[in-house]
C-alpha cells in the first residue's frame, strides 16, 4: 500500500513509501539505506518517504539524477553541509558566488597539466606505505588494513598541500579529522551543543592548521616543493576573501575530502580482494609493471570498489524553486536525496550487481552508458574535484602492493556504516603473505 505526497498542478504526485512501513523500520532501528532501498524497490527511482513532517524525495533513477545534479543544478541546491563546523566555509560547504570562485581557484590543479605536480608526492607516499608493508611481511605484525590506508592518504594529501611528507606528530594530531567525520551523525542538532561536544577534536585540528599556514608563510615551500596551501596563500595576496579563517577552512576541507574518501575506498577494496581473490590474479596477468594494460586492470578494481561503496553514498539537496522531475512534481522546499549507493545496486541498469566484477570497466558496453548511472564523485559542476586525484592515488598504490602482498585477515567487519562515507563498521587486522 502507498499513499501520496501532496500533489501540485504542475505534475503528478510523486509516489509516497507507506507511513506504517516507515514506523516498523523506526521499531527496528533499521539503517536509512534499508528503508530507501525498500522505497526504491517498492515505488521505482524517484520516490517520496516521510521522515519528518514533509516527504523528503529520494531518487536513483538516472535520468532523474542527472536533472537534479547536472541539468538544473539551479533548482536543487545545496544547503547547509553536516560537515560544517568542521570545514567551515571551505568549497564544499559554500554556496553561490564564493563557491564559484573558491573552486576556480583549486579546479585547475586537480586537471590535465594541474595533476602532474602532485603525481610525484603520491609516488613518494605509496613508497612509504609499500616499505612498511614490507617490515609487516617480515616480522608477521598484526596491523589494521583501514587505518594503513588512511595513513597513506593523509600522507600524501599532506604533502599535497605543504610540500613536506607526513610526519608521526602531525599524524597522531590529525586523528582528530577522523573523530569528528565519524562522530557527525550523532551530533546534537544545535550547532553549539555540536561543536561543544567534539571542541577538543577541533582545537587540535585548528592548531595543526595553523602551524602548517604560518610555516608555508615564514618558510616557503617543503622538500617536495610549494603545496596547495601556498596557492591558497597566493591567492590572499590579491582576494581579500581568503582570511587566514578561509584558508584554515579551505585547507581542512582538503584534507577531509583528500582522504577519508580515498582510505575508505581502499579498504573495501582490500576486503572484497579477500573475498574475490580472483580479481586480484586477473588484474595482475593484465599487463607487466606499469603498463597501460595493469594500470586499467587495476583501475577497474578502484572504479568496481566505488561502484559498491561510492565516496559519497547520498547527496542532498534543497529543491530552490517548483520543478517537474521525471513527470513528477518537486514543490520548492523540498528536500530531495540522491543516492549513488542504491543507483550503483540497481538490477535494471547493472547486471548481476551483487557481484564484484571489474570488467565491467575494462570491457567495452559492459556498463551502463547513462551518465546518472555511476557516479561516485557526483556529477555536474559540483562532483567533486579531487576525482582524477583519487584515481591516481589508488592506482599508484595498488601497483606498489598488490603485486608483493596479500593481507590475510583475521577478523572482518560484519557491515557498513553509514555516514557521510559508507565504511566499514570494524576494525580490520591482518597479517601479510607474499
Amino acid at each position: 500500500m502507498t499513499t501520496h505526497a501532496r500533489p501540485s498542478p504542475a505534475g503528478r504526485r510523486i509516489p509516497e513509501l507507506d507511513p506504517a512501513e516507515v514506523g516498523r523500520w523506526r521499531e527496528r532501528g533499521g539503517e536509512l539505506v534499508e528503508l530507501f532501498a525498500r522505497a526504491r524497490e517498492e515505488l521505482g527511482g524517484v520516490a517520496a518517504v516521510r521522515l519528518g513532517p514533509r516527504p523528503t524525495v529520494l531518487v536513483t533513477d538516472p535520468s532523474a539524477v542527472r536533472h537534479v545534479l547536472a541539468l538544473r543544478p539551479d533548482r536543487y541546491v545545496k544547503r547547509s553541509h553536516r560537515a560544517r563546523l568542521l570545514i567551515g566555509d571551505g568549497v564544499l560547504a559554500a554556496t553561490g558566488d564564493a563557491w564559484q570562485r573558491q573552486r576556480r581557484l583549486l579546479q585547475g590543479r586537480f586537471t590535465g597539466p594541474g595533476m602532474r605536480r602532485w603525481e610525484g608526492r603520491i609516488a613518494g607516499a605509496a613508497r612509504t606505505a609499500a616499505a612498511r608493508w614490507d617490515a609487516y611481511a617480515r616480522t608477521g605484525e598484526v596491523f589494521d588494513v583501514g587505518d594503513e590506508m588512511r595513513r597513506f592518504a593523509l600522507d600524501t594529501i599532506w604533502r599535497s598541500l605543504t610540500g613536506h611528507p607526513l610526519d608521526t606528530g602531525t599524524e597522531r594530531e590529525l586523528a582528530a579529522v577522523a573523530a569528528v567525520v565519524a562522530a557527525l551523525p550523532s551530533l546534537p542538532a544545535d550547532g553549539v551543543r555540536a561543536r561543544g561536544a567534539v571542541a577538543d577534536e577541533l582545537a587540535r585540528i585548528d592548531a595543526v592548521a595553523a602551524l602548517a599556514i604560518d610555516a608555508a608563510r615564514d618558510g616557503g615551500a617543503g622538500p617536495d616543493g610549494p603545496g596547495l596551501l601556498h596557492v591558497l596563500l597566493e591567492a590572499a595576496d590579491t582576494r581579500p576573501e581568503y582570511t587566514d579563517d578561509l584558508i584554515r577552512d579551505e585547507l581542512v576541507t582538503l584534507l577531509v575530502a583528500g582522504h577519508e574518501t580515498t582510505a575508505g575506498t581502499l579498504t573495501w577494496l582490500h576486503l572484497l580482494l579477500d573475498r574475490n581473490p580472483e580479481a586480484r590474479a586477473r588484474a595482475l596477468a593484465a599487463g607487466a609493471p606499469g603498463s597501460p594494460e595493469r594500470r586499467n586492470a587495476l583501475q577497474g578494481l578502484v572504479h568496481e570498489t566505488l561502484r559498491f561503496y561510492p565516496s559519497a553514498w547520498i547527496l542532498p539537496r534543497s529543491a530552490a524553486r517548483d520543478d517537474l522531475l521525471a513527470g513528477y512534481a518537486v514543490e520548492a522546499g523540498t528536500d530531495v536525496l540522491v543516492c549513488p549507493y542504491l543507483t550503483h545496486r540497481d538490477p535494471d541498469l547493472w547486471e548481476d550487481p551483487e557481484r564484484f566484477d571489474p570488467a565491467r570497466f575494462t570491457t567495452p558496453g559492459r556498463r551502463p552508458a547513462h551518465p546518472g548511472a555511476y557516479l561516485p564523485f557526483g556529477i555536474g559542476p559540483r562532483a567533486c574535484l579531487g576525482l582524477r586525484f583519487a584515481m591516481v592515488e589508488s592506482t599508484v598504490l595498488l601497483e606498489h602492493l598488490l603485486p608483493a602482498h596479500t593481507p590475510r585477515f583475521r577478523s572482518v567487519p560484519t557491515g557498513a556504516a553509514y555516514g557521510i562515507t559508507v565504511r566499514p563498521d570494524g576494525p580490520t587486522p591482518a597479517t601479510l603473505t607474499g
